[in-house]
């Protein structure tokens, strides 16, 4: 459907959009005059260690009496002791009756903790916050008593900043109004098509009734079909160009203020895309291909377990950040299902969705080239793009090291999810550069993208990287034939040997973190085995639907750096089996479509699906994937496009043949016997 088409619907039930944008903008006003303006007040606290830590203190047995050792424990102690229920009792009925949080302070360490309120009134909430910060120490002190630590090692607070002015938080009412005009206008939006599918409908059986009536009743429907035909058609394919162009070509660290993380160009994209396939959809133009559901079926029980624990999160007293998280939780999942959908029940056409994997992998490419720039100019290229009205969600985010190399992240936010995404994108590159249909092109056009996307992969400096690659290979590559497989393996070889000579230490750089690992003396393998423990305590609180999608927030708990692992604590089990079932849905296209492929070409296409759903799995157990954006949405859309191939393979795969006749295709029938003429139709 082309966008006159859509204006043309819109124009056509103006009496469904008009009132529906009258009533969201009547319904914001009231909203902007109604809520009072909330204020936040913040003072900072800082542990100190007792004078008498410089001796060597008894030992008590608890965290909490651990004088002359690290004070993070002990603030971390503080912090879960003053979020509980019984504090927020006390606190309660010292005055204290406006929303408060605690937690460390942003950017630091150390034991230094933020305490802010949050209320309508800007004067008690400046005395709630000098309330807040006074019991902080006391309940310190009480935690000392009760673990009967001696007065000499006793802990201490010092106020660093002192409860400052009440800010008004104009941001959270904005925020408000604008979520009240995008329902408003989203819903007029949809319920204009599907008004105008269901008038459509009722004419077509009100014409069909009267049977043909010939002639002139033909006429307009050639005159509309003409006047559609004069408007440039948008298909999901374009539509998904422009979400590629957006996700790779803008930082996604760089996002639409109060959004966070989800709040790239590329998602809201991704979120219109959505629309438009909506209104396409109730206006019958398109429809799904028979044999593309597994995706979508998987999609949707992804869905009902975020749903799950968003009602979860909602009932158990979450406070803001928490919430605002679930809502970022559930923007996400609208931006997955949006890929999904598009790419699965959107692109009818083969030709097209080639077309699209092949300008993913382009675009990639490209990326792939920024990372080489980053890494031999020990920069990061995308610290120096800024694009007015949008605003980086990691501000501490900065050029990161491992050994004596830069870790490049060329346009992602991370230097995991830029390995991560080649990695899943690598399959591709390598099938397409083997296609028989791509002979043509020279053949730097064709293994370029090969050659940057894995050279890049090592320059990462991150086991993450290396595991991705040699999935592709240990995947790929036995299936090739002999001379191709040794040709490869020759290629491998000379590519590591070309590194030892052009990047010397990177090579070894790589395998002392291999060997650090399996030895368990590695330092970041040791703070994610410790963390394992730590998320046990959550599951046990909430096992079967989590916190909620988005709320583990590592400001309030810890980075988990396992997507596994964060599942479990914002989804559960539910969540975790949901997620296990997407990543073996995209394994299972991959062998079908190998299986059911006549020639070889689609048969390599198959392995490239079932090695880039490998790879995700393998490597979600490496750092938290679907928090990135780039990651996650090359990931729906990978897995989406295995299930639009499935049915496209499905569909051109030859008939089985039937028992009463072995030498015909099922759905077809024997000729009529000549001494019965078939009748003349």
């Amino acid at each position: 459907m082309s966008i006159r088409e859509l204006v043309a619907v819109l124009r056509r039930r103006w009496y469904v959009i008009v009132p529906a944008i009258v009533l969201s903008l009547l319904a914001a006003l009231h909203l902007y005059r109604s809520v009072p303006v909330a204020y936040q007040s913040q003072s900072s606290v800082a542990l100190l260690d007792s004078s008498a830590a410089s001796k060597l203190p008894p030992s008590f047995g608890n965290p909490i009496s651990n004088a002359g050792g690290a004070l993070v424990v002990t603030a971390d102690v503080l912090i879960r002791t003053l979020s509980g229920a019984d504090s927020a009792r006390e606190l309660h009925s010292l005055g204290v009756s406006d929303p408060y949080t605690v937690g460390f302070a942003a950017n630091t360490s150390g034991p230094l903790l933020t305490l802010t309120v949050t209320g309508t009134d800007r004067e008690k909430v400046l005395e709630e916050t000098n309330i807040l910060t006074g019991f902080a120490g006391e309940q310190l002190n009480a935690l000392q008593a009760a673990a009967k630590v001696q007065p000499a090692y006793m802990v201490q607070t010092a106020p660093v900043v002192l409860p400052q002015t009440p800010v008004p938080q104009l941001k959270s009412r904005y925020q408000q109004v604008l979520g009240v005009l995008i329902v408003g206008v989203g819903s007029g939006f949809t319920l204009s098509f599907v008004a105008d599918a269901l008038l459509n409908a009722r004419r077509r059986r009100r014409e069909s009734s009267a049977g043909d009536s010939g002639g002139d009743s033909a006429g307009p429907g050639r005159a509309a079909g003409r006047r559609r035909s004069r408007g440039r058609r948008v298909d999901a394919t374009a539509l998904l160009t422009g979400y590629l162009a957006l996700a790779f070509f803008i930082p996604s660290n760089l996002t639409l203020p109060g959004l966070g993380g989800v709040g790239t160009p590329a998602n809201v994209f991704a979120l219109l895309a959505l629309f438009w396939y909506l209104a396409t959809w109730l206006a019958g133009r398109i429809r799904p291909a028979p044999g593309t559901r597994l995706p979508r079926v998987a999609m949707w029980l992804l869905t009902v377990s975020v749903l799950a624990s968003y009602i979860a999160n909602a009932g158990r007293g979450s406070v803001r950040k928490e919430l605002l998280g679930a809502d970022r939780g559930l923007i996400a999942l609208l931006v997955w299902v949006s890929l999904v959908v598009l790419v699965s029940a959107g692109i009818q056409d083969r030709a097209r969705l080639d077309v699209l994997l092949r300008r993913a992998v382009v675009m990639g490419t490209v990326v792939a080239a920024i990372g080489f720039y980053d890494f031999f100019t020990a920069t990061n290229i995308a610290d120096s793009i800024s694009i007015p009205g949008l605003s980086s969600s990691v501000p501490q985010i900065t050029t990161l090291d491992r050994g004596a190399f830069t870790r490049p992240r060329s346009t992602t936010a991370q230097p995991l999810e830029f390995g991560g995404m080649l990695a899943l994108l690598l399959p591709f590159a390598v099938q397409q550069a083997f296609d028989p249909v791509r002979r043509h092109l020279k053949a730097w056009r064709r293994w370029a993208p090969v050659a940057l996307m894995g050279g890049a992969l090592p320059l990462t400096v991150s086991r993450t990287s290396i595991i991705g690659a040699l999935i592709v290979i240990l995947v790929m590559v036995p299936r090739w034939k002999p001379q191709r497989r040794w040709t490869a393996i020759g290629v491998l070889v000379g590519a590591v040997a070309c590194f030892k000579v052009i990047i010397p230490g990177l090579i070894g750089t790589i395998t002392a973190l291999f060997a650090s690992f399996l030895s368990n003396s590695d330092s970041s393998t040791q703070a994610r085995t410790v963390k394992y423990s730590a998320i046990v305590p959550y599951l046990d609180e909430r096992p079967l639907f989590g916190r909620g999608l988005g709320t583990f927030i590592p400001e309030l708990y810890f980075f988990t750096d396992n997507q596994y692992m964060l599942t479990l604590a914002e989804m559960g089990l539910l969540g975790l089996l949901a997620l296990l079932f997407l990543f073996l849905t995209g394994i299972h296209q991959g062998g079908a479509i190998r299986r059911l492929a006549a020639g070889e070409s689609d048969r390599e296409l198959g392995q490239a699906f079932f090695a880039s759903a490998l790879v995700a799995l393998v490597v979600s157990a490496t750092f938290d994937a679907l928090s990135f954006p780039m990651f996650a949405g090359m990931f729906f859309l990978t897995i989406a496009a295995g299930g639009s191939y499935l049915g496209f393979i499905r569909r051109a795969a030859p008939k089985p043949r039937s028992v009463e006749f072995p030498c015909l295709p099922a759905d077809q029938h024997p000729p009529a016997p000549s001494r019965a003429p078939a009748p003349v139709r």
